[in-house]
C-alpha cells in the first residue's frame, strides 16, 4: 500500500500565492523523486477548539489560515530516499518557504484502507 506524507502548517492570509506558486515549484522536484500525488489544500471551514484542533495544534496567529497538505508515495522507502535529498540536492535549498516552519507539523502514515 501506499505511503502518505501529511503536513498542517499556518500561513499567512497575504501570502496565498507565494505558498501555491511554491508548491508549484515543489511539485516537479516530488515528482522526480517518485511522487504519485500531491495536494495542497487551503482551510475554509478550520473551527477552533476547545480541547484540540487544526488551528491550536499550529499556534495559528490573526490573519493566518490552516493549509492541510500531504504527498503520495508508492513506499516509505521511495519517500524517505526523497527526503534525504532535502540536504544534498540544490534545488531544495532554492525554494521559497511562505510559512513558519517551526510550527508546522507532518508526519508519515501508512495506508491501510483506500475507497
Amino acid at each position: 500500500m501506499a505511503f502518505i506524507s501529511g503536513f498542517l502548517t499556518p500561513v499567512s492570509e497575504s501570502r496565498k500565492e507565494e505558498y501555491i506558486d511554491s508548491a508549484r515549484i515543489a511539485w516537479p522536484l516530488f515528482k522526480d523523486f517518485g511522487a504519485l500525488t500531491m495536494r495542497e489544500c487551503w482551510g475554509v471551514d478550520v473551527p477552533d477548539g476547545k480541547v484540540t484542533s487544526f488551528p491550536m495544534a499550529v499556534k495559528l496567529e490573526p490573519g493566518e489560515v490552516v493549509v492541510f497538505s500531504w504527498i503520495e508515495w508508492p513506499d516509505k522507502a521511495t519517500c524517505d530516499a526523497c527526503m534525504a535529498t532535502m540536504e544534498t540536492d540544490p534545488r531544495w535549498q532554492d525554494m521559497a518557504m511562505p510559512f513558519d516552519g517551526k510550527r508546522m507539523m507532518f508526519g508519515g502514515f501508512e495506508e491501510v484502507f483506500a475507497g
